[in-house]
């Protein structure tokens, strides 16, 4: 069900957002300051192509360079790939069939405006369990 489901998703809006993030990776690896941003961007990318078997978790180690990082990123590339998957769910949520993938996109949003500090693991993985 995963694989159909992330087929579904990279042909009406993977695709498109993953192109997104590749382009923000690009242009934060051509500035040499900015080469931990593009990394981010390019990790996202691909959860952003296929994210149906995969699960965003904080990473215990990451400390104040990441909150210094993800404000930074959230004024230059953030607020951008955060509008387009809220503009992409609600395209998607016009027809009963896309909303699942209009969900999905809307749980992207948090990952597009702080990514650092944060690790995509698969949801059988243990880090993806809390305990209450």
């Amino acid at each position: 069900m995963r694989t159909l489901l992330n087929i579904v998703w990279l042909v009406f809006a993977g695709f498109w957002m993953a192109l997104g993030y590749a382009v923000a990776g690009v242009i934060c690896c051509i500035l040499i300051i900015t080469i931990p941003f593009g990394i981010a961007s390019f990790r996202i990318a691909l959860f952003a192509l296929w994210p149906f078997g995969q699960k965003v978790v904080k990473r215990p180690d990451a400390g104040t360079g990441s909150c210094l990082g993800n404000a930074i990123w959230l004024v230059f590339a953030g607020i951008w790939l955060a509008i387009g998957h809220i503009v992409t769910g609600v395209a998607l949520c016009v027809t009963i069939i896309g909303i699942p993938f209009g969900i999905a996109n809307f749980k992207l949003v948090p990952i597009s405006l702080t990514p650092l500090g944060r690790e995509i693991v698969p949801t059988d993985d243990p880090r993806t369990f809390t305990v209450a």
